[in-house]
């Protein structure tokens, strides 16, 4: 079961993706997350790359997000997006871009679209490949003082070679990495 944990949300359960390729967060990293977060997600933009099922995006704005931009290149994961934003009441306060990441921050870059938190929970083996943080800084993307988190599996190197890690925390076989400008 995924649910929203907390804010004006809380207790709502979100439509799961039927795929192996959707990995959603579970619980007990979203809980530590948002707890490390406390005050950054109020009233702040938030990218959700690699949505999935959106839980993460939509537990920002449960908690006072201004407004939350999904981006997920599989059908059914958009679908379930959709229906849990439209579940949740957020349509009005989200966009659901459906599309590979990179051309997604690419379109975003030319809107000049400036976010404060970005959430990034790709593949495992997509970390291996590339780098989704240097479409994120070529495309000038993150807002000043604006903070990245990255969900990867502790035995993954990454280096990011264009933010700062300021922080990271480990639970089971999941890390979080934070990284600022």
């Amino acid at each position: 079961m995924i649910r929203v944990i907390s804010g004006i949300y809380k207790g709502k359960r979100l439509r799961k993706v039927a795929s192996l390729l959707v990995r959603p967060m579970p619980d007990k990293l979203k809980t530590a997350l948002f707890n490390i977060l406390r005050d950054e997600v109020r009233g702040a933009t938030v990218l959700d790359g690699f949505a999935g099922t959106g839980s993460i995006g939509i537990e920002a704005l449960s908690r006072g997000a201004e407004s939350a931009v999904f981006v997920e290149l599989l059908g059914t994961a958009v679908s379930a997006i959709r229906h849990n934003l439209a579940k949740c009441e957020a349509t009005d306060r989200s966009r659901v871009i459906a599309e590979e990441f990179n051309r997604a921050v690419i379109r975003l870059g030319k809107e000049k679209a400036k976010f404060r938190l970005v959430f990034l929970d790709p593949p495992y083996r997509l970390l291996d490949e590339r780098n989704p943080l240097k479409v994120i800084k070529k495309r000038d993307i993150l807002a000043p003082g604006g903070l990245i988190v990255l969900r990867h599996h502790f035995k993954t190197r990454f280096e990011a070679r264009y933010f700062t890690l300021v922080r990271q925390v480990r639970l089971g076989d999941d890390k979080l990495s934070f990284y600022k400008e």
